[in-house]
């Protein structure tokens, strides 16, 4: 941070000598996404949820049949821009940083049958009326009860090894998994899950299937309130999010949990019949 060149101490120009900078990097700042990338985004992300499996050229196709002039290469962008990637097995072609350990997948064939066995995180794309960001969640696979959530405006790991930090500070479970996304790969954010003697499991490329209660979460998140609602700042998304994890947690019957609410099962009946939530506590905002 530099000092106010108003107390004397030394001027801008002098500041920036010191710390190597360019004065123009100094007031740059970051031009948004087009008013027209922002509607393609939007609806990129609409179509991705219904359809996963979609990829580039299947994304062209449908946004010029919806009357968009586009090309693969701005498509490619934007589905990056958002953390998207279609949903289909690839070859084990490419060679992963040897500082980012892959980890096998641990949890085919195994039985689910208690909390805290399995927990599972990813991110997903928000969209803003006027931007974007990003949302990441931790799930335990037994109860479908999100431990934890924040909010960022960039796609680097901080957000992620923060929000997983804090539920750790007071649970901990014996399997972790996630895809191999350089989020989670990174050792920052895989050795405080070792160091707790949590194994660690990582989907195959491409499998979103692997960890599958997650995808689940992210569309019932985006049909049930991101779609229906006009979200105009990351203020009002964090507030709005907050009270949908409450309502998810405490409130909405899973067919699956033979129409108990996440809370009840991981929680117990008990404490779930009380409508308190001492466990929940939802991640601060993050935005970087």
């Amino acid at each position: 941070m530099l000092v106010d060149p108003q107390d004397g101490l030394f001027s801008v120009r002098r500041q920036c000598d010191l710390l190597g900078l360019n004065r123009s990097s100094l007031y740059y700042r970051p031009k948004g996404e087009s008013e027209e990338n922002l509607v393609l985004m939007r609806l990129l992300d609409e179509q991705y949820t219904r359809t996963p499996c979609y990829g580039v050229l299947k994304m062209v196709v449908y946004l010029r049949n919806l009357g968009y002039q586009v090309n693969a290469k701005r498509v490619r962008r934007l589905l990056r821009l958002m953390g998207l990637e279609a949903v289909y097995q690839k070859p084990n072609t490419s060679k992963p940083n040897p500082e980012h350990k892959v980890y096998p997948y641990l949890l085919r064939g195994l039985v689910i049958d208690h909390c805290d066995q399995v927990w599972s995180t990813d991110i997903t794309y928000i969209r803003l009326t006027l931007g974007f960001v990003y949302l990441v969640a931790v799930i335990d696979w037994y109860s479908r009860y999100v431990l934890g959530w924040a909010l960022s405006n960039t796609l680097d790991a901080d957000f992620c090894i923060e929000t997983v930090g804090n539920i750790l500070e007071r649970r901990q479970c014996g399997i972790f998994n996630t895809d191999q996304g350089s989020q989670f790969t990174t050792p920052r954010f895989t050795q405080p899950l070792l160091d707790k003697g949590i194994k660690i499991s990582m989907d195959g490329r491409g499998r979103a299937l692997d960890n599958i209660f997650v995808e689940r979460l992210w569309r019932t998140v985006k049909y049930e309130y991101v779609y229906l609602q006009d979200i105009q700042t990351v203020q009002e998304a964090w507030l709005g999010l907050r009270d949908y994890f409450n309502f998810y947690n405490n409130e909405r019957f899973h067919q699956s949990l033979d129409y108990r609410t996440p809370a009840d099962v991981y929680l117990g009946n008990n404490q779930a019949k009380t409508g308190t939530t001492t466990f929940y506590q939802p991640a601060s905002i993050l935005i970087r």
